[in-house]
């Protein structure tokens, strides 16, 4: 859990927003400071922290959920407050609150369904970027100082081999809308429905990358095969059919690896260690079991 590390910006950008920052707790830290505001709203508001050079993911992201909300879509709904704030360096957005209260993710059938849905509306009037695949971890690997040069040259000729091989794909389901970073932990509960989350990475492309990351829970993360069947038949497709599913399952690998690279950069020794664990792991071309971190 992240320290609260940026008290004057956050503290600033909820004045802005007429929110009352008082008693503000951090949630998580990945690509962004996560925090939740208690005092704020009637039931709470979570705040999304971000460098400037996020703005317009930023700014992507609220502008699809206020689409995707008058779509009768379940996905977590922006804060009804003037967002984006800028500030100098961050970019901060605001977010409901969806209290958990320790029911666990939702299961992997709920988001094959959600992601039937989503695939299913119409073309969003909101402008998307192509989907790029590893393009945020390209952009993390090349300002890394912490790997030796020997592991960052074999990630960097992984990466070219996997992006060659996704140029000679031929996806079955089309393209359109994706949410780009679609995993069970992505989803959560609003009542007895589940609700997809984390709008950060949405994009138009190949359907089957937003189906391949629970497939690589399989995996990675000890997710059962009959998980799998129920997100498959909840889909209305089985993805390990596709001849293509190694690929995006091995892009979807280095992928994760992005957020270790950027936190083990600040100095956590636990995630550094997990990040060695891994990086082993595709470098022996093995299965194995990784931690979430």
């Amino acid at each position: 859990m992240p320290d609260l590390v940026l008290p004057n910006v956050l503290d600033l950008a909820c004045r802005r927003a007429g929110l009352d920052p008082t008693g503000a707790a951090p949630l998580r830290n990945h690509a962004n400071d996560v925090y939740l505001l208690p005092s704020a709203g009637d039931t709470g508001v979570v705040a999304k922290v971000g460098v400037q050079a996020l703005r317009d993911r930023a700014s992507r992201a609220v502008q699809l959920t206020h689409w995707l909300a008058e779509q009768d879509f379940p996905c977590t709904r922006p804060a009804q407050v003037e967002q984006p704030v800028e500030l100098v360096g961050h970019v901060v957005t605001f977010w409901r609150f969806y209290a958990q209260q320790d029911r666990g993710v939702p299961d992997a059938g709920r988001l094959g369904a959600l992601l039937r849905q989503l695939h299913r509306l119409p073309d969003p009037p909101v402008e998307l970027p192509p989907a790029v695949p590893l393009s945020a971890f390209s952009d993390v690997l090349s300002v890394d100082t912490t790997l030796p040069e020997h592991d960052r040259r074999w990630l960097i000729d992984e990466r070219d081999r996997l992006l060659t091989d996704f140029q000679q794909l031929v996806f079955p389901l089309g393209t359109g809308l994706i949410h780009g970073d679609a995993y069970p932990g992505n989803t959560l509960w609003d009542g007895a429905d589940a609700i997809l989350g984390d709008w950060d990475e949405p994009a138009w492309g190949p359907r089957e990358l937003d189906l391949a990351n629970t497939i690589q829970g399989g995996v990675r993360f000890g997710r059962t095969t009959a998980e799998l069947d129920a997100f498959a038949e909840a889909y209305g497709y089985d993805v390990r059919d596709w001849a293509g599913i190694d690929t995006l399952v091995r892009i979807r690998d280095l992928h994760t690896l992005g957020s270790f690279l950027r936190r083990a950069a600040r100095g956590d020794t636990g995630v550094a260690a997990e990040l060695e664990r891994r990086l082993r792991s595709l470098q022996r071309g093995d299965r194995a079991t990784w931690v979430a971190a």
